[in-house]
């Protein structure tokens, strides 16, 4: 099976502590376990955890391995594995992009060789949902220490090759605990294709099977090309632009709505996206999502309420530069263009900035201080908060502290009563869209092609594109 990805670069690894694009998303679903597993129907499900229970206040959870896991190089699984990896996120030294959503794991402890048990801070009704992220793969311990390097993982696909940014090549693991079920694939080739039109003309000629990230422009004419199917499916994907607030003028509240007054949402929709997607409200929880704050109104194109906040900030225009590349997201460049000429009306000039797509995330997110930014968002309130949004966060891009928001995080991630829960994350929404540092305007359906060779379930998983990521478990030759 060969599929074309939007994503890939050279700078790419194996550490789990770096994935951060869907090239390395993808291959961690395939080679490694995972405690947990999201479902395609958004549901939680065993994976390499065979079940798990909790303390009455959820500040204890036991998990229960599964008998017969091994690895790739014939090493069974073991619960010193588990504590290892999740472990490699934790303490001072961790620099991981998983370190804000494990910070939380006071203690791990084993007992035998198929428990571990995780003390938490406080309680945490989402525990196991926070152990499917796809940083915290369960590989193997090597002298006390997760052995990453070596690619060695308990998944159902073996790497062969990896050449980062350019391809991986991976080999069915006949030994896998669940073969039967998923798998089906006797080889894979990953192409990192992130350019729009050579991942395009790759699944055109038949030199790819499926690609991600179609041209949305000519979706229609796509459509039309026998043997070749079209899935768009919505989930909680969203575009954003990143401000720096520590920096000026982003540091200025004011300036912060102006540029979110200042853009043209809907426009973007129909634009950018063609209609596969629906107006975001500057914070990054979905309309699908349990807590999502319906009540909170829709803030739309308005130059006048924009001026009045630079009025506010004591300025009479404001110039920024916006940095913006493809691989931020399909169109990315364009929307820049049409966020540049919704704000002149503004008075806001905005100079966009068009750089290289190779390095984008290593050189530009986070660097910049303005920047076109996708978020695949994640399965529960709390982990997209807790990773973007929080203070001190890994990738909190725009850098943003909020003392009240924080407060409200810590509280209801231990809040077990639901209604009392729902208000909390209705206020930190309000919160971020109000004070926040990120611009969304969009949330976009995942759209993706597919050879008519491809068989795949009734239900695409939404958490992430591609079914979640996991269609290399999940797809099989029709």
């Amino acid at each position: 099976m060969r599929i074309g990805k939007a994503h890939g670069q050279t700078t790419d690894t194996l550490d789990p502590a770096t994935y951060e694009n869907g090239f390395t998303i993808a291959l961690a679903h395939g080679v490694h376990g995972y405690l947990t597993e999201v479902a395609s129907d958004g549901s939680l499900v065993p994976n390499v955890a065979e079940s798990w229970e909790a303390s009455a206040d959820a500040s204890t959870w036991i998990f229960k391995l599964r008998k017969g896991v091994t690895f790739h190089s014939g090493k069974a699984l073991t619960a010193e594995d588990v504590a290892v990896s999740i472990n490699y996120h934790r303490g001072d030294q961790s620099t991981s992009a998983a370190k804000p959503i494990v910070s939380a794991i006071s203690e791990i402890r084993t007992e035998g060789d198929d428990t571990v048990v995780f003390v938490l801070d406080a309680g945490n009704a989402d525990f196991p949902f926070v152990l499917s992220d796809y940083h915290l793969i369960i590989g193997p311990a090597k002298d006390g220490k997760l052995d990453w390097r070596s690619g060695d993982g308990c998944g159902a696909y073996k790497i062969d090759r990896f050449d980062p940014g350019v391809t991986a090549e991976l080999s069915k693991n006949p030994d896998h605990w669940d073969a039967a079920n998923r798998g089906w694939f006797e080889k894979i080739e990953m192409l990192a294709l992130v350019d729009l039109n050579a991942r395009t003309t790759a699944l055109v000629s038949g030199d790819v099977d499926a690609i991600d990230r179609l041209d949305l422009k000519t979706v229609g004419l796509l459509k039309r090309r026998p043997g070749i199917a079209i899935q768009s499916v919505a989930g909680n994907q969203h575009y954003t632009f990143a401000m720096d607030c520590r920096k000026e003028p982003f540091s200025d509240v004011n300036v912060r709505l102006a540029l979110k007054y200042g853009i043209n949402r809907q426009e973007l929709v129909d634009k950018i996206l063609f209609g596969y997607g629906a107006m975001g409200n500057d914070h990054p929880i979905g309309p699908g999502q349990r807590f999502h704050n319906k009540d909170l109104p829709q803030r739309t194109y308005d130059p006048d309420k924009a001026k009045f906040h630079l009025k506010e900030a004591g300025l009479d225009g404001l110039n920024v530069r916006l940095s913006a590349a493809d691989a931020a997201f399909g169109g990315a460049v364009d929307a820049a263009v049409l966020y540049q000429n919704s704000a002149a009306d503004a008075g806001i000039t905005i100079d966009v900035n068009r750089v290289p797509n190779d390095g984008y995330w290593s050189d530009v997110w986070m660097k910049h201080e303005f920047s076109a930014v996708y978020w695949g968002g994640r399965p529960v309130e709390d982990q997209m908060f807790s990773t973007a949004y929080q203070t001190g966060a890994a990738w909190n891009d725009s850098f943003w502290s909020n003392a009240r928001f924080d407060e409200l995080l810590l509280a209801a991630r231990a809040e077990l009563d639901e209604d009392k829960r729902r208000a909390m994350y209705y206020e930190m929404q309000e919160i971020v869209s109000n004070d926040g540092g990120v611009v969304v305007p969009m949330f976009a359906s995942f759209v993706f092609a597919l050879s008519d060779k491809i068989a795949h379930g009734d239900t695409f998983g939404t958490n992430w594109d591609l079914d979640g990521e996991r269609w290399m478990e999940r797809w099989w030759f029709a």
